[in-house]
């Protein structure tokens, strides 16, 4: 199995003049799902390079046993450092295709052409994808074949307006994942705020929020395992 990773290269919340990024969970947790299970992982970028982490993904409250394994792994570190670009990337050699969020996606990812295409076309493929958290949101512009928005009819979820609002970034974000979704047709479901909580629909696989990154790639794995 070889999964390519698209991770944010967007550092500002907004006009907040306040750092994001990526979420360090969302990374860590399904780098392991994925690497334990004996695949090759490659992380890619917009602007390829290190990509910016949310630095409150990095705080002790934010940090899980996962995270930690992360950042004492040289390898995984290197590979992070090192992002491939993503205008050069294609599904082609790739199982599947895995979104973290973290805020960063909504401003650069939703609206990026090489996202975009990349989606559309493993999807078309036949090859799944998996988006967790806010990266639902990137999901915005992608089109089915007939060109309506990809979304339409599908069951999906992603980061709430409840959680965005109990994180004080409701007004800041330039949209909502939620209100988003169901503006394009998209069949939203939730759970409790910050519960573990993931919806697969065919070959897209959406995760409501950090909890939800860990058992996202674990349904993305068992799809793959019993293609």
């Amino acid at each position: 199995m070889k999964t390519l990773m698209v991770l944010t290269s967007h550092d500002r919340l907004g006009d907040t003049g306040r750092k994001t990024g990526f979420w360090l969970e969302e990374l860590a947790a399904p780098y392991y799902v994925f690497k334990d299970a004996g695949a090759e992982v490659v992380l890619a970028s917009p602007k390829g390079g290190r990509p910016p982490l949310d630095p409150k993904s990095g705080e002790p409250d934010a940090q899980t046993d996962l995270t930690r394994r992360f950042e004492a792994d040289e390898e995984a570190e290197a590979l992070l450092s090192n992002t491939l670009r993503l205008d050069g990337m294609s599904h082609e050699g790739f199982d599947a295709v895995f979104y973290p969020g973290g805020h960063g996606p909504l401003w650069d990812l939703a609206e990026d052409p090489a996202s975009i295409r990349l989606i559309d076309t493993t999807l078309q493929a036949g090859k799944p994808v998996a988006l967790v958290c806010h990266a639902p949101g990137v999901l915005r512009h992608a089109t089915a074949p007939d060109g309506r928005p990809l979304v339409e009819g599908k069951s999906v979820t992603g980061f709430t307006n409840t959680e965005e609002d109990a994180i004080g970034l409701t007004a800041i974000v330039p949209f909502l994942v939620e209100d988003e979704l169901k503006r394009k047709g998209g069949l939203f479901s939730k759970a409790g705020d910050w519960a573990p909580y993931v919806v697969e629909d065919g070959l897209l696989i959406t995760g409501q929020n950090p909890a939800s990154s860990g058992p996202t790639a674990e349904r993305l794995k068992a799809y793959l395992d019993n293609r």
